[in-house]
């Protein structure tokens, strides 16, 4: 259960952008789209590894 404490005169728009952040950091959402259709396993790991492919060549043009 998430739980936003909420400061005395605290505006009530705040608070629901805070529970709103919480919410999305738990992951509930992209969790129940991802189990909404079923992918292969090899079709995942090839999206994990076209996913690797880009974030390396993402760090070597930093550099």
């Amino acid at each position: 259960m998430i739980i936003v404490p909420i400061k005395e005169g605290e505006n009530i728009e705040k608070a629901l952008k805070k529970f709103k952040r919480k919410y999305e950091k738990t992951g509930v959402v992209k969790e129940l789209r991802r189990r909404q259709e079923f992918q292969k396993p090899s079709v995942v790991k090839r999206e994990r590894k076209m996913h690797a492919i880009y974030v390396e060549a993402m760090h070597r043009s930093e550099d």
